[in-house]
């Protein structure tokens, strides 16, 4: 009987962590070693930066969805989910979070001993993050920081020490700029439950048009923090013509956030990673 669930199970596990979601961050990540080392890393370090990005992330969406499962249940977009509709139960929601941890960690430490020591950043983040809307409406900044890991974490992998950190400068500033924007533009969908529930999503304080428009800027200065790296770091045309595919999809997402945000956050900024991850190898 055991044998016959365990397929089940884990597919209600990767469910409850979005494992699907992990093409959001693994691309700027690789980016992060590129701009390091300029080619590929060896087959051997691309596998452990590979498990690290998957174990934390399902670490980070654990530990999000645990903090939140009260909230979510009385959510009506989001009583499906596993913690509350009894598909899960908490125990297990914490036994897949810490193995992910572990992994996470040994990952880490298999890289380089900075890796390991700096590990424990990225996990802070997200326990704060999921706190942050319960006090102010820059909580969208802080699942910015929080995901701007990723990229930091590929270079970090690569060069094994802090500097020089201006190499990944750039592609940092664009994470944080990105996903706090589209953070925003998802948020929209919970804007009248937000501010039922006394959530402080910047939709539920100032509306969905306010906030749409500060996320549209937001990416525009994102557009901006790739034209800069091209600018500082990168060469030839060709990676200009990514850079304007990347301003048309943002343009795309933002023409229809207001009626269809799901389909904005979902498919367009899965697809805009990989254009992002291949405007710098273009650029390199």
């Amino acid at each position: 009987m055991m044998i016959a669930l365990a397929p089940s199970r884990f597919k209600t596990y990767a469910s409850f962590v979005k494992l699907e979601h992990t093409v959001f961050s693994l691309p700027l990540i690789f980016a992060g070693a590129l701009l390091q080392s300029h080619r590929w890393p060896s087959a051997g370090l691309l596998g452990l930066i590979l498990l690290a990005a998957i174990a934390g992330r399902v670490v980070a969406m654990g530990l999000n969805r645990v903090i939140d499962a009260r909230i979510d249940a009385r959510n009506p977009r989001t009583q499906r989910r596993e913690l509350p509709r009894g598909a899960m139960q908490r125990a297990e929601a914490w036994m897949v979070t810490a193995a992910a941890g572990l992994v996470y960690i040994a990952s880490a430490g298999a890289i380089a001993p900075i890796c390991l020591w700096l590990s424990p950043i990225p996990v802070a983040l997200f326990v704060i993050y999921p706190y942050l809307k319960r006090f102010t409406a820059l909580a969208h900044l802080g699942l910015g920081l929080a995901w701007s890991m990723g990229p930091v974490g590929g270079w970090l992998a690569v060069s094994q020490s802090l500097a020089p950190f201006s190499r990944v400068a750039w592609l940092w500033l664009f994470s944080v700029l990105w996903v706090t924007g589209f953070d925003i533009i998802y948020a929209t969908m919970d804007e009248a439950f937000d501010r039922q529930e006394g959530l402080r999503s910047l939709p539920a304080r100032l509306g969905k048009r306010p906030a749409l428009i500060i996320a549209a800027l937001l990416h525009a200065a994102a557009v901006v923090s790739l034209a800069l790296l091209w600018f500082t770091q990168l060469h030839g045309d060709a990676a200009l013509w990514w850079l304007a595919a990347i301003a048309a999809l943002f343009v795309w997402q933002h023409a229809v956030a207001g009626r269809n945000p799901e389909f904005a956050f979902f498919k367009l900024n899965g697809i805009l990673g990989f254009v992002v991850l291949g405007f710098v190898l273009a650029g390199l």
